[in-house]
């Protein structure tokens, strides 16, 4: 068994630290500080988002906008586009899902080498 505490984690702001990385998901934890932001982005996995401390603001691909803190739970489509904003200081905890996703880059460069 394995443990951490999102919230206790010596983190760099905006540098993504992989807590765990196997053949079929990969979880990460992200300290973002307020009024910081994910830029608009999209990754080739489901990803799964859970604000383990502070507030965000979660923009979905048709402008919707989700509020929310500790506790909140978020789930994202493969290749869909959002937004990410910390209201307040932030540890965001992002489960990627198959690791790596079809079309993801680290593929095709596997799939070149064969």
């Amino acid at each position: 068994m394995q443990t951490w505490d999102a919230r206790s984690l010596d983190l760099e702001p905006h540098f993504p630290q992989i807590l765990r990385s196997d053949d079929d998901c990969r979880t990460i934890v992200i300290n973002l500080p307020a009024g910081e932001e994910l830029q608009e982005h999209q990754v080739h996995e489901r990803t799964w988002i859970v604000v383990a401390d502070g507030e965000i603001e979660l923009e979905g691909p048709g402008g919707e906008t989700v509020r929310g803190g500790s506790g909140l739970l978020a789930h994202l489509d493969p290749g869909e586009r959002n937004e990410v904003r910390a209201v307040t200081d932030t540890r965001l905890i992002m489960l990627l899902v198959p690791w790596p996703g079809d079309g993801h880059p680290s593929q095709r460069a596997s799939q070149a080498a064969s």
